[in-house]
């Protein structure tokens, strides 16, 4: 009873604690009714509108959660909102409408502070008042603290904290919320996703996918701009690089529009491979490129690489064996007004490699004086595969040896489950290519891909034992 404020006069006498020792909890109510015109000072009111002073009958501690829906919705696998509907016990204070400002920013940190609840309400009994909700939380046992009662005193508002019935619906509750009401108690909840255009992309675990529809509507419901919601169905297939995908909610238009580091592309999503967790991955390379140099990407996907390069006035050499990436790639290229500057391929990376890329290092590095300054970048962003490809640098070029500064750099990236991933990386770098690193590479860690998991970026400049074919004696 003390959480509910009750005098200690009540709780002293003795009539009352015997008759209540032997009464169940709801019944309780009814005692305070019968001595509420015994006991001096107690005055019970029940009321069945939305604002009352005391409930007739008072909901167990799990439903007392405010921000839990209904505990029916557990097991839900076809979306019902109306089922999310619940009444919960809230405090408020009642204030003269005039004031009710002023209060609100005294009391900034106590009031009800949760998007798509009102924290001021009607006054069912006085339209000159108004009822500001405060938050269940910083509102223990519905009493304030010595810092709010000063606060109520200097605006003169009586400190009393009533009790409102306050109705919740599925608007109300966030994403994170309604799955983890929905899902199997103790599962791990889906809340977290790709954004790619208006695409939601997820990668449900097998205990997700009974619920796998419901979790894809929730996600529209809750985020303006996704019409979309696919789940990944198989591995990325390392030639193409794209993945099987189911549509769990919206509309089945994949062909979607996204902007990185203030650049637009479009592209068809189940045709192609787009990540937007390595949009600073793509941004810190291209910062290491200056006007005039030349990049080669050598699996160069719908060109986030090297549209960027190619608008920083680079000259761009960018390819990808997958006829889809390939066409979004020359798409993209028009679209933001580079394709004069970008010469695209749909070739092997190897292929690509040993002919455009040989061409032009042939053709670029023989002419190169020693006071210029342009630099050779190679990108090879198949971490899947891209390392067993270094081994096409040995002896790639049969001319005299350039200086060592005019000497290609590479990008190369790659999956390490090792417990020291850069030492990983580099020890199977040097295995393609044939000699060591150290002291002459470096490696970045770009993400954690999954447990135990993780994507580095080795980058080196190609030695020159090892570019160069040595002459017959």
């Amino acid at each position: 009873l003390w959480r509910f404020g009750y005098s200690a006069r009540l709780l002293k006498t003795n009539h009352f604690r015997t008759a209540a020792a032997n009464t169940s909890f709801p019944a309780v109510w009814m005692l305070l009714a019968q001595y509420s015109g015994r006991i001096p000072g107690l005055v019970v009111t029940v009321k069945k509108n939305g604002f009352f002073t005391m409930p007739e009958t008072v909901e167990d501690k799990a439903n007392l959660e405010l921000y839990s829906p209904h505990p029916e919705v557990r097991g839900m696998t076809l979306l019902n909102r109306d089922a999310f509907k619940r009444t919960v016990v809230v405090p408020v204070l009642k204030v003269k409408k005039e004031i009710v400002n002023a209060l609100l920013k005294s009391l900034k940190h106590t009031v009800l502070r949760r998007p798509g609840l009102k924290r001021v309400v009607e006054d069912p009994e006085d339209e000159d008042s108004r009822l500001v909700i405060l938050d269940p939380h910083r509102t223990p046992e519905f009493s304030l603290g010595e810092s709010e009662h000063e606060v109520l005193k200097q605006l003169n508002v009586c400190p009393e904290v009533s009790k409102y019935n306050l109705e919740l619906t599925y608007e109300n509750f966030k994403l994170e919320e309604i799955l983890r009401a929905v899902l199997p108690e103790g599962q791990d909840v889906t809340s977290g996703f790709s954004r790619v255009g208006h695409i939601a992309h997820l990668n449900l675990r097998d205990h997700q996918l009974p619920y796998r529809h419901l979790i894809g509507q929730v996600i529209i419901d809750k985020n303006p701009g996704v019409t979309c919601v696919v789940n990944k169905t198989s591995i990325i297939d390392s030639t193409y690089r794209n993945f099987q995908m189911e549509v769990l909610a919206g509309d089945s238009n994949l062909v979607t529009k996204v902007k990185e580091n203030n650049i637009a592309y479009e592209l068809d999503f189940s045709k192609v491979y787009w990540n937007p967790r390595l949009s600073t991955e793509h941004g810190r390379i291209v910062e290491l490129l200056k006007p005039g140099d030349v990049l080669f990407d050598v699996f160069a996907g719908i060109g986030p690489f090297a549209i960027p390069a190619a608008k920083k006035k680079c000259h761009v050499f960018a390819n990808d064996l997958n006829p889809e990436s390939y066409s979004w790639l020359l798409h993209n290229c028009k679209l933001n007004k580079v394709d004069n500057k970008v010469k695209a391929f749909n070739m092997d990376g190897r292929d690509f490699l040993r002919g455009p890329v040989r061409e032009e290092l042939t053709k670029e590095l023989p002419l190169l004086k020693e006071a210029e300054k342009t630099s050779f970048h190679i990108v090879m962003n198949l971490p899947a595969l891209a390392i067993e490809f270094l081994d096409v640098f040995r002896h790639l070029l049969a001319a005299e040896p350039c200086s060592a500064a005019s000497l290609p750099t590479v990008h190369c990236y790659g999956f390490s489950k090792h417990n020291d991933p850069a030492k990983d990386i580099q020890e199977r770098a040097e295995a393609s290519l044939g000699t060591s690193l150290a002291g002459r590479c470096s490696t970045h860690l770009v993400r954690n891909v999954a447990p135990n998991k993780e994507m580095l970026c080795i980058s080196f400049q190609v030695p020159t034992e090892v570019l160069y074919k040595r002459p017959c004696p």
